[in-house]
């Protein structure tokens, strides 16, 4: 290994108050020093593999990636072949095609149900909590869901249709609190299987359906945390099919992960091992996707409370790491890490952000009046 490699990587590290085989808990320990070159290569792709290798811990994975992305050091280690390659597949291929949608479905939510029931609430609930007045992961994905309704001011009777509705625990909340009818849209046939049994006796239909093949009218619709799968080519696309289930008064409430700035390139570690094809959109990009099809009518950020909800699984997936890793290994073991305290650090940094956004039809007569 040069020695000017590994003095570049030393030199970038500590321009972030970064010390490797330091004391502190967000230095780095540096186990294989093939680390420095494969960082410089491969960027943020390499650094995660070499994580899942082995190859270099910190004490606190979210606190060293939270001074990478607090100082903009991910700037620097952009992996300029990879992020190029990315950049020629997302423009060349539709790789959220109708073919390809299943495939986060069989490499993330099929995983295992014993794995999210471990991680998750009592509810399953796979997306960001409400906290400011929570005092436990329970109450935080409750007092999303509430907020969520209130949003869409349910009503007794009406019949919602929610796009990407994982174990159907917004459904479930909606039909009990709220006694509205829904029909939720999964890619993951383990997510249909145990859902089906959560929501038992409940007016609650799940389909395995790719969400541009979904026919019929509803008073309302939802989408929580699966907008992030449908790409930049076909966020139009997605916004013409709310439009055409949504009767003319209802409302389409899209609770998605975004960027700040616009892009069509995606996170090479978290696209290879955590959500195949994803892509996080920009105001600017949903704005303009909805242009001529709805009104925004609210927006709501509360991306800051991500961090707290990441945390908290990552505190429940490693206390049940004893009773999981009959079923998994342990190079899972540091890629589930991995993926928790990373994405916890991304939020921390404000460099993701969370919003719901209320669209309606033609705009709320009086206008609409916001709910926090």
């Amino acid at each position: 290994m040069s020695s000017s490699i590994k003095q570049s990587v030393t030199n970038i590290l500590a321009s972030a108050d970064i010390t490797i085989n330091g004391s502190r808990p967000w230095d780095i320990q540096i186990h294989n020093d093939k680390l420095y070159r494969r960082v410089l290569l491969k960027g943020s792709l390499g650094v995660g593999e070499a994580y899942m290798d082995g190859w270099w811990d910190a004490e606190k994975l979210d606190d060293f990636y939270f001074h990478i992305l607090n100082s903009r050091l991910d700037e620097k280690f952009d992996g300029y072949f990879t992020r190029v390659w990315s950049l020629i597949s997302n423009r060349l291929i539709n790789r959220q095609s109708r073919r390809r949608s299943y495939a986060v479905g069989e490499k993330h939510y099929d995983l295992g149900n014993d794995l999210f029931a471990a991680m998750l609430d009592k509810r399953l609930t796979y997306t960001c909590g409400y906290w400011p007045d929570a005092r436990n992961l329970d109450e935080a994905q409750e007092a999303k869901m509430d907020l969520a309704c209130r949003k869409l001011n349910l009503q007794p009777g009406q019949r919602i249709l929610d796009i990407g509705c994982g174990w159907g625990s917004f459904m479930k909340y909606a039909a009990e609190k709220y006694g509205v009818e829904a029909v939720g849209l999964t890619i993951s046939k383990e997510q249909i299987a145990l859902g089906q049994t959560l929501c038992a006796g409940l007016p609650i239909e799940f389909r395995l359906e790719d969400y541009r093949a979904v026919r019929g009218e509803f008073d309302h619709v939802i989408s929580i945390g699966m907008f992030e799968q449908v790409g930049y080519k076909n966020c139009r696309t997605f916004m013409k099919v709310a439009r055409r289930s949504l009767k003319t008064n209802g409302l389409f409430l899209l609770h998605t992960i975004g960027w700040p700035l616009s892009g069509k390139t995606n996170e090479p570690w978290l696209d290879k091992y955590i959500f195949p094809n994803f892509h996080l959109p920009s105001l600017a990009q949903i704005s303009r996707a909805a242009e001529k099809i709805f009104i925004v009518e609210d927006i709501h950020n509360f991306g800051a409370d991500y961090d707290k909800t990441l945390l908290t699984w990552y505190q429940n997936f490693n206390q049940s790491w004893p009773n999981l890793k009959a079923h998994y290994d342990d190079r899972f073991y540091r890629l589930w890490k991995h993926y928790l305290l990373l994405c916890a650090a991304l939020f921390r940094s404000r460099h993701t952000q969370l919003w719901q956004i209320v669209f309606s039809p033609q705009g709320v007569p009086g206008g609409y009046t916001s709910v926090r």
